[in-house]
């Protein structure tokens, strides 16, 4: 099936499978024989070779000669089609604008190196000009690869790799043929495995090839002696007393990363303070526990419940920083070892995944940028696959993404050709740099300017269809070729998935080859359970199994977009290391994210858990997954153990002492290898994974009784196609795979049904139970003892978007918060999961734990936030008076939770601004959004009452500012626990000046503790208070009303309590009368 050939929808279950053609308008390739000219009705006629005239090789319009000369000579000189500039043909005259082409037609001459190199021999007392054409002309048939036949040439053809012959000496990775299908079936074509895109060099055996080849050796010698700290003088060696190729290869066989321990003048000092901090700590704890205050007890043990669990959370939180590092990776040996020269690249495949559901919440521009910058990726085009799901089966996504692949042609080579960065448009056109800088092209101005104009009008179509799709139509969506759309009904529609790029039709306006973009839409029908987002990736997983089956997998949300291009070959200096690679499940890079305001008033950019925490897991055994920016090993998704080292060798004893020596470790059953915790089978001996027992050339009788035991379909479903697809550890799809059998299989591992009774979700891929799947998915995968690894490259991978206004921010964080209430009463809590093999080390199971119990850390945070107003209004504290001794205790506990902090921010990098917003937004959530986590987090598991929080928007009217979104006002529960505990401190901190004035200087003393606790508060609630007062003079009406009524309740209460009134000590008058 050819790209935009036609939209394929079906059901496995119901046996329906439909090609809605006509929908895209691919502009055609036309028949060459027998056409007349287009422009004049003539015959289009022949050339000198009796050839038939083409006048444009990139679409084939059919132009007679003399029409071809006018359009050149008087015209615009472009193909009335494909508007792509028309090349000087053979034979034709020159006009402005061919002074950098040559003279020799470049299809005739693509592939003949041979013979030009004969002519270059046989010419050279002919004059250097002739000789200068010959050489244009290798150089500009190498330009300009890829865009003939099969056949270029007598004796020319080019070789087949071996993957076609039926050999496969060299595996070949995310292989989709996409060619055309007659009858259900098709043959691979010579052109589906054609490198599109130049070499960087001419082909071997010309003079050109080999002048360059010793300059480029030459170049790397030097970069190499460079680096080696070699000088060469004039008294240097003899350069035939070494071989050039040694040093090279000694590079291309080192690491390619490694990593980088923080300074120990740095982490020396920060973990002897966290020793120090854990000492004054235990000691502070003692001291309060032995002295309770008689006449506040419930305050007193409030506050020392509260204090305990702080100090708990606090250990959970440190002590997974303990082994901070960095990491260098090094792309130069990556491109040296998998990039040689003159061969085919043997980087491996990547499949990008691109999630999205509604786009009237997730613009289809913002899906659109990632796209783009996905498709113009740094990578060979063969390698890379983008696939994008749309969960909500929307035709306006449909379309936008149509769109989107017929722009990427124009893009993606401009990308290229200037290597502009980032190559997401929206962002790149909009960012306020010099982008002129380390630009030498003489067109790039010019070039960029149309570019620009383009993008214009690609945004003005895509927000045409969105202005189209605010109506739904009474009878449902209609397609362009009268079929109405198959996702009409989101709830109950057929298994979608439309190529629009690919081999057969996936070019750019240059004529090389573009990435392949999938579109895939998972079947749903009433009554099964789909799982959200993680189950539209795994339904990822398993289509791009069937049609690509590429080794690693890269997952992206909509709004994120690539911002690096180098980012997967920098996730591959980790994924293909051979040394250290084998046992990484994933690498993580961190997030960032655009459209922030200055300050980050809520803590949008979250660096302290992304610079600081993520560090230090880095160091134990990896970091943890965190939804998007991860690429992903595909065995260790599909739930199998990473591959062990060689045994040590056993301990030789005589059985007479029990303490030394082990006993072998009896199979569980039937001979089998001892299965793991989460029920997969065990690798072998030689350190090889279960993967990679049916990549070996022979199997042994032992291993085919394995495999032959492993019910594969109970585990990975019904689908021979997709278990196959797993048993290839290097990817690629078999050879002798149809199209339309693939795509029929595509359909069938969507459907609704597929998962049941299977191990996805429990074992395999993402995994169910959570709406945080990311965090749930990693903490398996490190319990079976892979490690992940965390890469920052210096140009941020990938960029998103943050919301930063108040509610939305707090919305966000109560779905991680309650993600995270819903793992801790899970079977996979990691107090409880993954001890019996030992796999998941100590520390990084504390950083488990505490990502699945810090919600429940607001309780004691509401409480303690509270105690400073009761003190204030009762006039008790939590403390008995102190001695100077034990003031002491105090004081060096805030000496060292300061000094943990500056030593954490000079290890790290990490401004003081960035920590301290951190410390702020983590009360303000702790009292608003993981306290209402916690509870609907009890509702749903105790009661299984699902409460939903929704938002209502009020609109501020300033649409051209950039930050409007964050003075905007929206109204959420959320809000009311900070209110409530802003107004009571206020309140507070007023009665106690008060009192303290009324009853005198003696009053003063005791009322500082009680003011630096309330002060706390108020300042760590700072920026919701500000949120709520949005812009100045425009406090919200909700707040005021609010505010009055809290205001209203404690001023009652506060002349309930009469703090002013004089209490008079000693008899009552009433009963003794005024003589007594």
């Amino acid at each position: 099936m050819e790209a935009s050939a036609g939209l394929v929808a079906g059901s496995h279950n119901r046996n329906e499978l439909v090609l809605i053609r006509g929908h895209e308008e691919p502009k055609p390739l036309r028949a060459l024989s027998g056409q007349v000219c287009e422009i004049c009705g003539d015959e289009v006629g022949l050339t000198v070779d009796g050839d038939l005239f083409v006048a444009c090789n990139e679409c084939g319009f059919p132009v007679c000669r003399p029409c071809y000369e006018y359009e050149r000579r008087e015209g615009t000189q472009n193909c009335p089609q494909c508007k792509t500039r028309y090349k000087r043909l053979k034979g034709s005259p020159r006009v402005p604008g061919d002074d950098d082409e040559e003279d020799i037609d470049d299809l005739e001459h693509e592939f003949n190196i041979d013979d030009e190199k004969q002519k270059q021999m046989q010419q050279e007392e002919g004059g250097m000009q002739q000789n200068s054409h010959i050489t244009e002309a290798m150089l500009h048939g190498k330009m300009s690869y890829g865009r003939g036949g099969p056949d270029d040439g007598d004796g020319n053809a080019t070789p087949l790799p071996p993957i076609i012959t039926g050999a496969r000496s060299v595996p070949v990775s995310g292989e989709f043929p996409i060619s055309n299908s007659h009858g259900g079936h098709g043959e691979f074509s010579s052109s589906l495995h054609k490198r599109i895109h130049p070499y960087p060099v001419s082909e071997p055996g010309s003079a050109k090839w080999d002048e360059k080849k010793e300059l480029s050796w030459k170049e790397r010698m030097d970069d190499w002696k460079s680096k080696q700290g070699i000088v060469s003088g004039g008294a240097a060696a003899d350069p035939d007393d070494y071989d050039a190729d040694v040093p090279l290869n000694d590079e291309a066989r080192q690491p390619l990363s490694r990593k980088v321990s923080i300074a120990s003048s740095k982490v020396n000092p920060y973990r002897m303070v966290i020793i120090l901090r854990l000492v004054v700590l235990a000691f502070f704890l003692r001291y309060r526990v032995l002295h309770p205050v008689p006449d506040a007890i419930p305050l007193w043990l409030t506050s020392i419940i509260c204090e305990i669990w702080f100090a708990v959370s606090w250990i959970l939180d440190q002590f997974p920083k303990w082994f901070p590092i960095d990491r260098e990776t090094y792309l130069d040996r990556l491109s040296l070892r998998y990039e040689r020269e003159g061969e085919p690249s043997m980087l491996s495949a990547v499949d990008l995944f691109v999630s999205t559901v509604d786009p009237l919440k997730e613009p289809p521009l913002v899906t659109a940028n990632t796209v783009l910058s996905i498709l113009a990726v740094d990578y060979p085009v063969d390698k890379v696959s983008c696939y994008v799901s749309d969960d909500g089966a929307s035709m306006l996504t449909f379309e936008s993404l149509s769109e989107t692949a017929e722009f990427a042609r124009k893009w993606v080579p401009f990308c290229k050709k200037f290597s502009i960065e980032p190559r997401a448009p929206e962002f790149y056109f909009s960012q306020k740099v010099d982008y002129l800088k380390d630009k030498v092209h003489p067109n790039f101005v010019q070039e960029r300017r149309a570019m620009k104009r383009e993008y214009e009008e690609f945004k003005v179509r895509i927000n045409a269809l969105v202005a189209k799709a605010q109506k739904v139509p009474a009878e449902g969506w209609i397609m362009k070729d009268g079929t109405p759309w198959p996702g009409n009904n989101t709830r109950d529609h057929p298994g979608m998935i439309q190529v629009f790029l690919g081999h057969s039709g996936g070019h750019d306006t240059e004529g090389n080859e573009l990435p392949r973009l999938v579109y895939v839409s998972r079947e749903k029908r009433p009554g099964f359970q789909h799982h959200k987002k993680a189950g539209a990736m795994n339904a990822l997983i398993r289509v791009s199994a069937v049609l690509t089956n590429a080794p690693f997998m890269l997952n992206l949300d909509c709004d994120h977009y690539i911002n690096n291009s180098k980012a997967i070959r920098e996730s591959m200096c980790f994924l293909m290391d051979p040394q250290a690679g084998r046992k990484v499940c994933y690498v993580q890079f961190p997030q960032r994210f655009d459209g922030i305001d200055v300050h980050d008033r809520y803590a949008n950019r979250n660096t302290v858990f992304f610079d600081i925490n993520m560090k230090g897991l880095d160091g134990i055994q990896g970091p943890v997954y965190v939804g998007t920016g991860c690429v992903f090993r595909r065995q260790a998704l599909y739930g199998y153990n990473p591959p062990k080292g060689p045994k040590r060798p056993k301990m030789v004893t005589c059985d007479c002492c029990p303490c030394f020596g082990r006993k072998k470790r009896k199979h569980a059953k039937d001979g089998l290898p001892e299965p793991m915790a989460d029920g997969v089978i065990d690798g072998g001996d030689d350190g090889v994974d279960g993967w990679n027992l049916c990549d070996r050339s022979g199997m042994d009788s032992d291993k085919e009784m394995l495999m032959s035991q492993m019910n594969f379909e109970k585990r990975f479903g019904q689908s021979a196609a997709f278990v196959t697809s797993t048993l290839m550890e290097e990817g690629g799809v078999p050879p002798s795979s149809s199209p339309a059998a693939l795509l029929k299989e595509a359909i069938h591992v969507i459907s609704c049904g597929y998962e049941d009774k299977t191990d996805w979700g429990l074992e395999l891929g993402w995994i169910y139970g959570s709406i945080t799947e990311d965090i749930l998915t990693g903490f398996k995968m490190h319990c079976r003892g892979w490690r992940s690894v965390y890469c920052m490259p210096k140009r941020a991978a990938f960029k998103g978007s943050a919301p930063i206004n108040l509610s939305d921010r707090l919305n966000q964080v109560l779905r991680w918060a309650l993600g995270s209430v819903e793992i801790f009463f899970s079977r996979h809590s990691p107090l409880l999961y993954g001890y019996k093999n030992g796999n998941l080390k100590w520390l990084e199971r504390f950083s488990y734990i505490n990502t699945t119990i810090y919600p429940f850390t607001s309780l004691p945070l509401l409480a303690y936030c509270t105690l400073p107003a009761v003190c204030l209004l009762t006039g008790k504290f939590i403390m008995p008076p102190i001695s100077t001794f034990a003031s002491l205790f105090f004081i060096a506990l805030f000496i060292s939770i300061f000094a943990t902090g500056i030593l954490e921010m000079r290890w790290s990098g990490v401004s003081i601004e960035e920590w301290w917003r951190n410390e702020q937004f983590w009360v303000i959530g702790g009292v608003s959004a993981h306290l209402f986590a916690v509870v609907q987090g009890l509702l749903k598991v105790l009661a299984g009452i699902d409460t939903n929080f929704t938002v209502t928007s009020k609109a501020t009217g300033d649409e051209d500012d950039e930050f409007a979104e964050l003075y905007a006002f929206k109204w959420t529960t959320l809000l009311i626990p900070p209110t409530t505990l802003l107004v009571i401190n206020i309140i507070g901190v007023v009665a106690g000046i008060s009192d303290a004035i009324n009853n005198g200087y003696q009053s003063w003393g005791p009322l500082f503790g009680k003011l630096f606790f309330a002060f706390w508060v108020i300042v760590h609630l700072y920026p919701f208070l500000k949120g709520l007062m949005g812009r100045q003079n425009r406090t919200p009406t909700i707040v005021i009303i609010w505010s009055v009524l809290l205001a209203s309740i404690f001023s009652l209460l506060w002349v309930r309590i009469d703090p002013f009134t004089v209490k008079a000590k000693g008899p009552d008058v009433r009963q003794c009368g005024i003589n007594c």
